[in-house]
């Protein structure tokens, strides 16, 4: 389980979107907590931790915060969307990086330990199904081929990609693809397969989608699956494969997540916020930064900005922690 730093999109993302807030008149004053005119300065860590996908989107946000409070240090660590819950349940963190909702499992263990939460809707994005970018016979693939490769039955048994597609070699299958603890890997199950945990488990797994990157340029024959942000950042050694889900073969982009065309991949992603911890006004700034500013994050992270009406929800989500 990866549990380390992330610092991948911060400094050229701050760079971009710099620029782009200070054009759309970016707030460049804190509001007082309680009070109006000119903040006190802000200072402290705020502690986030969670899924690989979010991770840089709330390092994006995390430095470009810092720009203008630069006492505040925003500590960004991925350890899954699972292992993120386990660490803010317990109440080692701030806020939960999720690229899918908290189960009711994981509720459970915040109740039993008075951790009071707050779901937060920040972007959204198309969980891109990738391969190697000299591979010529991966262009597109069905829900139910993906199914044929990923569901548990697959494991052990389907070896070639010729048992996925006639028309593809009889050349050897190599995955990659997130570990259990990820909301990347639920989310795909659930989508592809049907139900969750139901996937074939002789594949390359990491937490670090940065891991699974190397692992698909490595091997002309390899796929793996990945939020968009990665591939962006990878377009010269990997390439997008579409998915037909039964309207045709769609590419994963900003626009097709955001009109829902890349379907069953387009999602939601969230932060969690503990009520305790935005209690501190550090924290309760920075998440109001966060969503004040989502568009220009997003866009400059390659993210999906949030549509209007998920806009507001998450305004209305801020103000709920009080």
């Amino acid at each position: 389980m990866k549990s380390t730093v992330f610092r991948w999109a911060a400094a050229p993302a701050a760079i971009t979107l710099a620029a782009g807030l200070a054009a759309c008149g970016g707030q460049s004053e804190q509001a007082t907590p309680g009070g109006s005119g000119t903040a006190a300065a802000l200072s402290g860590e705020i502690l986030i931790d969670g899924s690989s996908t979010v991770a840089p989107l709330s390092s994006a946000a995390g430095e470009l915060f810092k720009e203008k409070n630069g006492q505040v240090n925003v500590s960004v660590q991925t350890s899954g969307t699972g292992g993120g819950f386990k660490k803010f349940c317990a109440g080692q963190t701030d806020i939960s990086n999720a690229s899918r909702p908290i189960k009711a499992e994981e509720k459970a263990q915040c109740t039993a330990a008075g951790v009071e939460y707050q779901e937060i809707i920040v972007a959204n994005d198309a969980l891109s199904v990738v391969a190697h970018k000299d591979n010529t016979f991966l262009q597109c693939l069905t829900t139910a081929e993906l199914k044929t490769l990923w569901a548990k039955g697959a494991t052990g048994t389907v070896t070639s990609w010729k048992q996925v597609n006639a028309s593809f070699p009889d050349a050897p299958i190599k995955l990659y693809g997130p570990g259990t603890d990820s909301g990347t890997f639920d989310y795909f199950t659930e989508a592809i397969n049907g139900k969750a945990g139901d996937s074939r488990t002789d594949f390359s797994p990491s937490e670090d989608d940065n891991t699974i990157v190397k692992g698909v340029a490595g091997d002309v024959n390899a796929l793996g699956y990945f939020g968009l942000s990665y591939l962006e950042e990878n377009a010269s050694t990997i390439k997008a494969v579409k998915v037909d889900g039964g309207k045709g073969c769609v590419e994963p982009t900003i626009e097709t997540a955001q009109t829902g065309s890349y379907s069953p991949l387009g999602r939601p992603l969230f932060i969690y916020v503990a009520k305790k911890a935005a209690a501190k006004p550090a924290v309760k700034a920075f998440v109001s930064f966060y969503v004040d500013n989502d568009d220009a994050i997003t866009k400059a992270a390659k993210f999906v900005p949030l549509n209007p009406e998920q806009k507001t929800k998450a305004i209305a989500e801020v103000k709920a922690l009080g």
